[in-house]
Order: structure tokens, then sequence, then C-alpha cells
């Protein structure tokens, strides 16, 4: 009779922990339409206000920029009051923000619109990863982290088909206005159905002077410099590249990228139930799958650099996809072995703040190698940068964390 009753109430637990991973996701998916709208339009930006490519990607530093000023504040303010009501403040800021930057009537506008685009994206990844490691149990974690990070890649693979195609269709800004719209509808069912409460007052502050004691969190940091650049100049130029130098439409770049992003979304649900799967320490078999990740994405810059016709990029894109853009599941799933629980929202934003980082400063670089030398070049660039963050993950794993009770425990 007691372990009836027991296996009732497991039963519904795990009935509730997969109701919030659903909310959840759900969420990041309304909340990643929007953000990554930006990503999509790189090439209606350069035809609407006659940009370079190097101007092109201060479109996205100025993004990326609002979303790294923010991180760290809102990683604070997420581990002291909860995280649904700045889930909730965060996707109704996004959904005005895909607004702000449909209407902007010139470059320095844009720019503006698009810092504070960036800057309300700042809830996402702390908010939706500390709702996970709350509300999930050991042993199911990562699984649901690469479920939920499958929300962001969904996100932006609507959002590549929504901007290209709804241009060719209407105009430029419809695909902005639809992503600000469905934040709006997915925010009022969040705001209305998910459990989790506010937790005002109940936490402290994150102690980022601990976090930045803690050696093994900072190797993995500045791995995560180089895996952000990766990640978010593929997804800002991709249909530049295969419109400009493959000689495609514009609507088929959108197309290239959501596939980009569905293969990153079967990459983060396979890295994630790796992660639970595989035998051995975790720290250890979770690093070793990104350090996977990171060399398979270098050998696969080299061949994007090579392809010239539209079915090879399309399946080297695809491939890309499932490493370079399938590995922040893991990466986070890695920090969670490194750092302890109550750290997990203060962490999670420093190792956000890395990958964004990353993201400030890539992008123009890449343009203006892209500009000058050619897209070779380029992904020549971000090959590197991918060796270099499997060094650093290497040496990362191999160093005791200075903790007892690390986030995930098995």
């Amino acid at each position: 009779m007691a372990r009836s009753q027991s296996d009732s109430q497991s039963h519904s637990g795990s009935r509730s922990s997969w109701r919030t991973v659903s909310l959840v996701t759900l969420w990041q998916v309304a909340a990643s339409i929007c953000y990554y709208t930006v990503f999509a339009a790189t090439a209606l930006f350069r035809e609407e206000f006659g940009l370079s490519r190097f101007s092109v990607g201060f479109v996205v530093t100025a993004l990326t920029l609002g979303y790294a000023t923010f991180l760290l504040p809102v990683g604070a303010l997420i581990d002291r009051y909860g995280e649904r009501r700045t889930l909730v403040i965060g996707l109704l800021g996004l959904s005005s923000g895909a607004a702000l930057v449909a209407g902007a009537p010139s470059y320095a506008l844009l720019l503006a619109a698009a810092f504070v685009l960036g800057s309300l994206y700042a809830t996402a990844i702390p908010g939706t990863n500390k709702a996970i490691y709350d509300n999930v149990a050991a042993g199911r974690q990562n699984l649901a982290m690469g479920i939920k990070q499958v929300g962001v890649t969904a996100g932006s693979g609507i959002s590549s088909l929504l901007v290209t195609g709804l241009a060719g269709l209407f105009f430029w800004q419809a695909g902005f206005l639809v992503a600000a719209g469905v934040g709006l509808v997915v925010v009022a069912l969040f705001a209305a159905l998910y459990p989790g409460s506010d937790d005002a007052g109940r936490a402290d502050y994150p102690d980022f002077r601990a976090l930045s004691r803690n050696r093994p969190y900072r190797v993995l940091v500045a791995a995560g410099f180089f895996l952000g650049a990766a990640l978010f100049t593929t997804t800002g130029y991709t249909v530049l590249f295969v419109a400009e130098e493959i000689g495609t439409s514009v609507a088929f770049g959108g197309v290239v990228l959501a596939l980009v992003q569905l293969t990153g979304s079967g990459g983060r649900i396979v890295t994630g139930w790796l992660s639970d799967a595989l035998p051995g320490e975790p720290r250890v078999r979770i690093g070793a799958i990104l350090i996977v990740q990171a060399l398979s994405s270098a050998a696969l810059f080299v061949a994007v650099a090579a392809t010239a016709t539209p079915l090879s990029a399309t399946i080297v894109f695809a491939a890309l996809g499932f490493f370079v853009l399938g590995n922040t599941g893991v990466y986070y799933s890695c920090m969670a072995t490194l750092v302890g629980a109550d750290e997990m929202g203060g962490a999670t934003a420093g190792g956000q703040l890395a990958l964004v980082a990353g993201s400030i400063l890539a992008p123009p670089a890449f343009g203006y190698l892209a500009d000058t030398v050619g897209y070779r070049a380029s992904w020549w660039l971000l090959a590197a940068g991918c060796l270099a963050a499997a060094g650093l993950l290497a040496y990362a794993i191999r160093l005791e964390p200075p903790i007892d009770e690390p986030a995930m425990v098995e």
C-alpha cells in the first residue's frame, strides 16, 4: 500500500515536472522567434538600408551587446526573486522589441531597436535553466535541458521562415510583426499555466566573486567565448552567405537556416540523452561530448568554406547545425557539474555572457574578412575558434571543481 502511494506520488511529480518543461520550452520557442528575427533578416537589412557586410555585423553586435549588458543583473534577479515574473516580463518586452525593429526608420535607430530587443532576451537562458533545475529530478535534467534548448533552435528556425518568407509575399517587416504577436499569445498562456512561484526574497544574490575563484568554471566560460562566436556568427551569416556566395534567393537561404536550426534541435536532444545515458563521471563524459562537438564544428567550417553549389551548401550547413548549434544544452549540463545548485542562475548568466561576448566581436570580424578577403577566410576564422574551444574544454574537465554539491547529482 505504502509502495503504491509512493509510486503514485512519483508519477504525479514526474507529470508535473514535464508539464513545466513543456511550458518553459514553449516560452523559449516564442522568445527565440522574436530574438532571432534579426539574424534571419541580415540580407533584408543590407538591401533596405544599403549596408556593407561589415555594417550588417554591427546590427548583430548591437543585438548581442544588449543581451550581454543585462545578463549578469538579470541572472542575479532571477536567483533572488525566482523565474516566473522575470520570464513573463521578458517575453512581453521581447514582443515589443520585435515591433520596434520593424518600425526602425534608419540604420541608427535599427541598431538601437536591436539593442533593446537583445536586452530583453537576457531573461531567457538564466530563467529557463533555473526552471529546469528547480523542477526536474536529477537523472532527467540533461534530457530536459536538451528539450528546453530545442526551443532556441525551433524558434530560430521558425523566425527564419517567417522573416524571409513573408518578406517575399508582403513587406520586409511582416515577419517581425507576426513574431511579436506570437510572443503576446504565448506570454498569456505562460502566465496563466506556469506552476512556479516568484519566491521573492528567499535567495541571496549570487556570489560572482566565488564563481570567479572556481577555476574549471572560468576555463569553461573562456571556451564559451569561442563557442558563442561560432554559433551566433553562423546564425547571422547563413542567409547572406547562401544568397551571395552560392547564388540562391534570400528565401532559399531562409530555408537553409531553418534546416540548420532543425538539425541543431536534433543535436541538443541527442547530446542531452547521451549526457544522461553514457556511463562514467558526469563531468568527464559531458565534457567529452562537448569536445567532440567543438572539433566536429571546426572540420565542418572548413567544409563550408569549400562549398560552391546549393546542394553541397545545404548538406554541409545541415551537418554544421547538429554540432555548432547543438552544443548549448551540453554546455550548461557541463556547467552544472562545476557549480552549486544555488549558483546556477548566476553561473548560467556568466556562461551565457561568455557565449554572447563571442557574438559581439565575431560577426563584424567575419563580415570584415568577407568584404576584404572573401568568405573562405571568414569560415576559417570560426574553425580556428572551435579548435581553441576544444583545447580549453579538455583542460577544464581535468580540473577538480571546488564544490561539494554540484547542481546535477547522480
